[in-house]
């Protein structure tokens, strides 16, 4: 099958290659894929214990090819989106893919296609989970840093609808983008004021913030209120400081039938996805350079049909 592959243990040596079609466990599935999201991470979450070549990835939509003898929620033909993360087998940048049934999987509605549902699950997850660490009511306010991209723009939109003030860090050309989704405060990440322009918009401090882009996480805590929350999404480990507390997103939360409602909310229109350009395979590596320019708008994904 044709795949993109890290070939070594060397940063960016990553290929196009035709590899073998991995086999199922009784408990996995074999996924036809038909989509890829593009993520940051793609190219460097890997197990521990690898085989080169190795195709990289962590989420796809597709239709289930196989299944192995203990899976019973799930048959030949399903369609599914699914994030598969650290699978010794090999990741979703090929035409087939091998995932747990305990991973997070989610059924396809009916009336979105698999680009679409292939933007879905790593975002969506990432957003819900963090926001199970913020304890904010109706009327409270929370800051978004990096806030244009895929978790950002799902960010804004489940933030409004839980009623809170957004405000929301981008460059400059995607402020009326964020504004489109929600956001009631947006400010230039590269302008050196503003933190002020945010102590200005709430005076007191922002009740949280949501440290989306690295190096974010201890600037964010600068806007927030004594006692908040910051949820760095990112990974930045962050000195606490005025009694905030600094987290990280959690992980072992279980947010997957929110995620499963979340798919159908997007296909009833309820939230909007954006994406912001399709590749062909072919030009996968260069949507994962795109990707990590970290300046892209919502999501990118690869198409194999």
């Amino acid at each position: 099958m044709k795949a993109i592959v890290k070939r070594s243990a060397a940063p960016d040596d990553i290929a196009f290659e035709e590899v073998k079609v991995p086999t199922i466990n009784d408990d996995e599935l074999l996924v036809h894929i038909k989509a890829v999201g593009v993520g940051i991470h793609d190219s460097y979450f890997l197990p521990q214990e690898i085989n080169y070549p190795y195709p990289i990835g962590i989420e796809a939509a597709g239709i289930v090819e196989e299944t192995g003898s203990l899976v019973t929620h799930y048959q030949k033909g399903d369609r599914i989106a699914f994030v598969s993360m650290m699978q010794p087998k090999g990741g979703t940048w090929a035409e087939y893919a091998v995932v747990h049934q305990d991973s997070l999987i989610l059924p396809i509605p009916a009336n979105m296609d698999f680009t679409e549902a292939a933007a879905v699950p790593v975002a969506g997850n990432t957003v819900l989970r963090a926001l199970t660490a913020l304890h904010l009511k109706e009327g409270d306010s929370v800051f978004i840093a990096g806030a244009s991209g895929a978790i950002g723009t799902f960010a804004i939109q489940f933030a409004k609808a839980r009623g809170w003030n957004v405000a929301g860090s981008a460059s400059p050309q995607n402020h009326d983008y964020m504004k489109s989704l929600g956001a009631d405060k947006t400010v230039d990440y590269k302008d050196p004021n503003w933190a002020s322009e945010i102590r200005d918009w709430m005076p007191n401090g922002v009740d949280a913030a949501i440290a989306i882009q690295p190096g974010t996480g201890t600037e964010s805590m600068h806007v927030v209120k004594g006692g908040g929350t910051v949820i760095t999404i990112s990974g930045d480990r962050i000195e606490p400081e005025r009694d905030i507390t600094a987290a990280f997103v959690p992980h072992k939360a279980d947010v997957r039938d929110e995620v499963k409602q979340l798919i159908q909310e997007i296909a009833t229109g309820t939230y909007k996805l954006v994406i912001e350009q399709t590749y062909p395979f072919e030009q996968g590596l260069e949507a994962l350079q795109k990707t990590q320019t970290r300046h892209a708008r919502g999501k990118l994904v690869l198409t194999l049909e």
